[in-house]
């Protein structure tokens, strides 16, 4: 059995309110509430405070669309075949078409708005010009095939593109972090059998500038000093592929600084999964995960860890159930679910 990062560590409840919708936080104080077919955005403290009724902008979603809100009280929306930005009233600003999604159909993940608002990342499917120069072959039926995705760096307000990259990947997920400062941007896509490939970019008013890039490891967010965050998942695509880590990469040189095999957290490497990281703060990182003990039933556990170095620091002792859910505020605070309850924290030692 693992021992390393049992030390317990105290946490304080900050509150509780319920609601079935997936929440994202938002600056300004602001949180995203997601449910199917509808985007809200609320009050941070008002919403966590029960009073969930009261969402200061709302946007009906239709089917294979995924939106991300502005700071004024708008939303970005990516479609089947296009991505448009949508009011406040709920006019539509612009419209920028794309070819159809591959897959599904619909878009696989929201685009991502920039701190500032002034720029809108999103991956967008790219049809091959001819069969021969196609990166996807379907076999069988009138669809199109396709060549490698392509990020778009997006002016928020008019729609123009700014830049265009080609990614090597045809992506059915994606993730894509910004910095707090707006000065980076990560962005990672889930090819079949192909797992996880991430960039790690410098947008701004004159394009993107790449300035690195791994495999298999799925950006988590960045930390202070210019690390970029990322997770690797045992997804068993391939044979020696059964490894859950965490890694920080400098951005200036695009080098691994610091490397943490997550079997040091868990108690069963075969069974154990990590669901996601997250940034808490300047110091610290979050990991939930699913564990199994031996002769005992499966357990959620949460570990804190040291964002210098990925030094474990321990488990989080709630007294409460607590999910694989983790959602830091951007204050020190962070929810986790249970059900439909969402449980709002704070370290007992914030000094730690």
């Amino acid at each position: 059995m693992h021992t390393t990062g049992d030390e317990r560590i105290g946490v304080v409840a900050r509150g509780t309110t319920r609601t079935p919708g997936g929440v994202e936080p938002l600056p300004g104080g602001r949180l995203l509430v997601r449910t199917p077919g509808r985007a809200e955005v609320h009050d941070r403290e008002d919403f966590l405070a029960g009073r969930t009724d009261r969402p200061a902008h709302v946007l009906r979603t239709g089917e294979g669309e995924r939106a991300a809100p502005t700071a004024d009280g708008g939303f970005v929306v990516a479609g089947p075949a296009s991505v448009r930005a949508v009011g406040p009233d709920g006019s539509t600003r612009w419209t920028r078409p794309h070819d159809p999604w591959h897959g599904t159909g619909g878009a696989p993940a929201a685009p991502s708005v920039s701190p500032d608002g002034r720029l809108v990342s999103v991956v967008v499917p790219t049809v091959a010009p001819d069969r021969d120069k196609a990166a996807l072959v379907h076999d069988q039926g009138p669809r199109p095939d396709y060549t490698w995705d392509a990020l778009l760096l997006l002016d928020a307000g008019t729609g123009a593109v700014i830049d265009r990259k080609q990614l090597r990947s045809l992506t059915s997920g994606t993730v894509q972090a910004w910095r707090a400062d707006g000065t980076a941007l990560g962005v990672s896509c889930w090819t079949a059998w192909h797992s996880w490939s991430t960039w790690w970019a410098q947008p701004s008013a004159d394009g993107l500038r790449f300035l690195g890039g791994t495999w298999m490891h799925s950006v988590a967010g960045f930390l202070p000093g210019g690390g970029a965050l990322t997770q690797r998942f045992a997804e068993h695509v391939f044979p020696d592929d059964d490894r859950d880590e965490l890694a920080v990469y400098d951005l200036a040189s695009a080098e691994r600084t610091a490397l943490l095999d997550l079997t040091e957290l868990g108690v069963d490497p075969e069974n154990d999964e990590f669901s996601c990281a997250e940034v808490l703060d300047g110091r610290h990182v979050l990991v939930p995960g699913r564990v199994y003990p031996e002769d005992a039933p499966p357990e959620h556990r949460h570990w804190l860890v040291r964002a210098e170095g990925l030094r474990p620091r321990g488990r989080l002792d709630y007294p409460v159930p607590a999910g694989e859910e983790v959602t830091p505020l951007g204050d020190g605070t962070w929810l986790t679910r249970d059900g439909d309850l969402l449980h709002r924290w704070s370290l007992a030692d914030a000094s730690a």
